[in-house]
């Protein structure tokens, strides 16, 4: 293969489009849920001349792509949208990183917390279940 030919594919890739259908379906999500995240403004899908039609661009399923990580993760859209947004204002992404980092450590502390009040609930109610196995016990003795 040339340079020629590699740059050809390269420029295709780049000038891919997908419909609003195809990359609901790769991504196994309602083309509803893609539009909402179009009147968030997270997705800005560009439109064709006949027919309006949606398409949607490398960018936009590079950023839909991160949206489901996000909510994935447990980030909200508003923290979503901020942290890709700021990809934009710093091309370096040093401030997106360390936005990423921050929102990161919260859900990890977060998720530390819940762990630990699993851990209490699940000693309860092991504690519980042992009370009313003995009770079980106790009433079938007296039989």
């Amino acid at each position: 293969m040339n340079n020629r030919q590699i740059n050809e594919q390269t420029e295709s890739r780049d000038n891919q489009t997908y419909t609003i259908s195809e990359l609901a379906g790769e991504f196994e999500i309602s083309t509803r849920t893609i539009r909402y995240y179009e009147e968030l403004d997270l997705l800005s899908p560009g439109r064709t001349a006949a027919g309006n039609q949606r398409f949607y661009n490398r960018r936009d399923r590079a950023r839909l792509k991160l949206i489901i990580r996000g909510k994935k993760f447990g980030f909200s859209l508003t923290e979503i949208k901020e942290m890709i947004e700021l990809y934009a204002v710093d091309p370096t992404q040093e401030e997106q990183l360390k936005r990423t980092l921050r929102y990161g450590d919260q859900k990890l502390q977060e998720i530390d917390r819940k762990m630990q009040e699993l851990a209490l609930l699940k000693e309860d109610l092991l504690q519980m279940r042992q009370k009313l196995l003995d009770e079980l016990k106790q009433r079938s003795g007296n039989k």
